[in-house]
């Protein structure tokens, strides 16, 4: 994922890629040697060269990257989760208040051009449907399927919805880790809303799709292939429709958004503090699938 975040901010008009860090030097080179910048040797020198910064790194060095580049300058694009857990996504939201830097967490399907349509029409969902499906990655393997996969569908969903949570229910196994690699919630909302979703990291088959009911209408949209259709209610009847959509690459408009949001000193489209609620949601779920009975309360506010 380091390296495509690379390809892309050489893509950027205005943006120059700069440098860039790897614990494995060689691999850097190699990046650098594509895609250009200069290899460096520290966090210090990366914060140093750059005024925008992409943390790419396994979950359980967010903080650590995170907090050094703040504290020495860089603005940052976080990677999705924010962090490895609670405490953790609240002391980099601390520094980055202490620091007075951005901090925008990737949560890339915000930028997927197919949740422009949905959030158009988006009156008072009602009932969301969330299936996210994938082959067995051989990466993120220090994390479960809700935290590498489902936190995506999680993060867009309170988007949506705008409403605390009311409870959860989670169920979830392991196959060929030792954390989750499938596993369903069903979120209810205080205002009603019920969401439906589900992860998986060995299916053999791709899916990245979400349905969205509410009174007015139903839209259906698959994000891997960019196209949707709405459909209604007319003269007594079901009428149905196409969704137009402009294809886009999510990865070039979000780390555009990113951009732009540093250089014009602006709220980063998916704040820290909505990344943090996020993975409060995705943790609980990961709770709740390891305790007996699966079921929890709202979380707290």
């Amino acid at each position: 994922m380091g390296r495509n975040h690379a390809r892309v901010y050489g893509l950027l008009e205005g943006v120059r890629l700069e440098a860039i860090y790897d614990v494995d030097r060689e691999r850097a080179q190699a990046v650098a040697d594509e895609f250009g910048g200069e290899v460096v040797d520290s966090l210090e020198s990366l914060a140093g060269r750059c005024d925008a910064v992409s943390v790419v790194v396994p979950t359980r060095f967010h903080l650590e990257v995170g907090a050094a580049l703040m504290r020495h300058g860089a603005h940052l694009l976080v990677e999705k989760p924010i962090a490895g857990n609670e405490k953790e996504a609240g002391e980099l939201l601390r520094i980055a208040g202490e620091t007075e830097k951005l901090l925008q967490v990737g949560h890339i399907e915000r930028f997927n051009p197919v949740l422009r349509p949905l959030e158009d029409r988006l009156d008072r969902p009602r009932f969301i449907e969330a299936h996210r499906l994938s082959p067995f990655p051989n990466r993120s393997l220090d994390i479960g399927v809700v935290l590498d996969l489902m936190i995506h569908d999680l993060e867009v969903i309170m988007h949506l919805v705008r409403s605390p949570v009311a409870s959860i229910d989670a169920v979830g196994v392991p196959v060929l880790t030792k954390y989750e690699d499938i596993a369903n919630a069903r979120i209810r909302f205080e205002n009603g809303c019920v969401a439906n979703v589900t992860a998986s990291r060995i299916s053999p088959e791709r899916m990245r799709k979400i349905r969205v009911f509410q009174e007015t209408c139903y839209l259906s949209l698959d994000y891997q292939e960019q196209k949707g259709k709405v459909s209604w209610i007319e003269a007594g009847g079901i009428r149905q429709a196409d969704v137009e959509i402009d294809p886009a690459e999510p990865l070039v408009a979000e780390l555009r958004s990113f951009v732009d949001a540093v250089g014009n000193k602006k709220e980063p489209a998916v704040t820290g503090l909505q990344g943090a609620a996020a993975l409060e949601v995705a943790l609980e779920i990961t709770r709740l699938i390891h305790s007996e009975s699966g079921k929890g309360g709202g979380l707290p506010t």
